[in-house]
């Protein structure tokens, strides 16, 4: 979690988001959920030449069944073959009528590699994009990618790749799926799309912790692997102070809650912020998991700071723009902040930065819209995606090129970004809460999995569980 330009943290400077497909008329496979559901999509590219410096296909999804869908259930693939076992590629949304906010795109590795095909791309929707009534499809999807290293890449031996698809039609070399169930489209021998992933294994190493705590001081937080800050330093207002006295327990319906507090009277040494942090770094791919209550105003006092609530993981800088450093953010702004003028919710990967001169390499996907209240967060890692899920639903789908080197620690702090947002010095609070966490270690959870993991513990009476070894 940064700051912007003169944080020690930061926030989503460099993001990419992307996506694509393209269609194939086949009959419908027998993994279809219903009768009813129908999707087509038209495919055309604006890179005709064998050879080009990015792929740029350009895609309508259609609902051709007879009950609306919700796009953030489609996805799309589009299959391609690399220009080398070690190339890695980016993509980008040029336009999209739905908005390119919306739109997700990952790059995967196919289990049984082809002549034409051994990576694919998948384009999904956020939850941003809305629904397709019968009929209705999205609209144009102006999509591109290319290689990170910006080499020519080689479309002849494509799969996908339609060098006379100069305008649309349908297309047979992609495919699309709705909630996994394969509705359109041919994929390469042996490789169609996966169903809907199975329950993991139960015994997987966990750190669950419900934080059933009395007070900062309670034993127990250090016993369980905790840390409430205490040492100066950023992110956040310099000369703040970060007070551990501001982290309390309390129960709300049944349950523990944490609080964090953040307070100031408008000057640096009036402010103080809040921040508790697992002391290991042991945590890396897996799932991520929280209920976080965010708030839009002020327990007391005049409103307006840029404030940051935060749930994160992280490991530490060894050097300017060093290429093992990792981050992954849910950072939500009430009152902007950033140049942003008013409430944001930032997903960010981090590959790594540089603090002075400011140098980002990261992806980041925001909503623009309060988030005031109770919200389910949720970050899967695995070995080419990173996925980012709030209140059930895929919030933002980030690449390859920001996945983990090493393990984190698991953090939530609250703090300001600068004094500008509210110059009055009347004093002012700001309440954080959290429920749980919950880390399975190389494991993806759905949301769903994830809630059924919670009940599971709450009903054992079960308040602090963690299984993930030291290294």
């Amino acid at each position: 979690m940064r700051s912007a330009k003169n944080r020690l943290r930061t926030t989503a400077v460099t993001a990419v988001a992307v996506a694509m497909g393209a269609t194939a008329l086949t009959a419908l496979p027998a993994t279809a959920s219903a009768a009813a559901d129908g999707l087509s999509v038209q495919y055309r590219t604006s890179a005709t030449g064998a050879s080009a410096d990015q792929a740029e296909p350009w895609f309508k999804v259609k609902n051709t069944g007879a009950a609306s869908v919700q796009l953030s259930g489609v996805k799309v693939r589009y299959y391609f073959k690399a220009d080398s076992a070690s190339a890695t590629y980016r993509f980008a949304c040029s336009w999209a009528v739905k908005g390119c906010a919306n739109i997700t795109g990952t790059f995967g590795t196919l289990a049984n590699p082809t002549a034409t095909a051994d990576r694919y791309l998948e384009i999904g929707f956020t939850s941003g994009a809305g629904s397709l009534a019968p009929g209705a499809d999205t609209g144009d999807l102006q999509l591109r990618f290319y290689q990170s290293t910006w080499a020519p890449l080689n479309q002849s031996d494509d799969y996908s790749f339609g060098a006379a698809r100069t305008s649309y039609g349908d297309w047979s070399k992609v495919t699309a799926q709705l909630s996994g169930a394969t509705l359109w489209g041919t994929a390469p021998a042996g490789n169609e799309p996966t169903d809907p992933p199975t329950d993991p294994p139960a015994d997987g190493a966990t750190l669950f912790d419900d934080f059933n705590y009395s007070s900062h001081s309670d034993p127990n937080i250090s016993a369980h692997g905790w840390s409430v800050r205490a040492n100066s330093g950023g992110p956040g207002v310099p000369g703040a102070t970060w007070a551990p006295e501001n982290v309390t327990f309390s129960s709300s319906g049944g349950n523990s809650i944490m609080n964090l507090e953040t307070s100031s009277a408008g000057t640096a040494g009036s402010t103080e912020q809040t921040e508790i942090l697992t002391r290991a770094m042991k945590f890396k791919n897996g799932t991520y998991a929280a209920r976080v209550k965010f708030s839009d105003t002020p327990k007391y006092g005049p409103d307006g700071d840029h404030l940051v609530q935060t749930f994160f993981t992280i490991n530490d800088l060894k050097a300017p723009m060093a290429d093992d450093y990792a981050e992954y953010d849910f950072e939500y702004l009430p009152n902007g902040g950033w140049g942003e003028p008013s409430n944001i919710l930032y997903t960010t990967s981090w590959e790594t930065y540089q603090p002075d001169p400011w140098v980002a390499v990261n992806q980041h996907t925001e909503s623009r819209q309060s988030y005031a209240g109770w919200h389910d967060l949720v970050l899967t890692i695995d070995n080419s995606t990173i996925k980012y899920y709030v209140d059930g639903q895929l919030f933002g789908t980030h690449d390859a090129a920001y996945l983990p080197e090493r393990p984190m620690s698991i953090n939530f702090n609250q703090w300001l970004i600068d004094l500008a947002g509210q110059t009055s010095t009347t004093a002012r609070a700001y309440d954080q809460q959290v429920d749980y966490v919950l880390h399975v270690k190389d494991q993806v959870l759905t949301p769903a999995q994830v809630a059924a993991r919670l009940t599971a513990y709450r009903s054992a009476g079960t308040t602090f569980e963690d299984t993930v070894p030291s290294s």
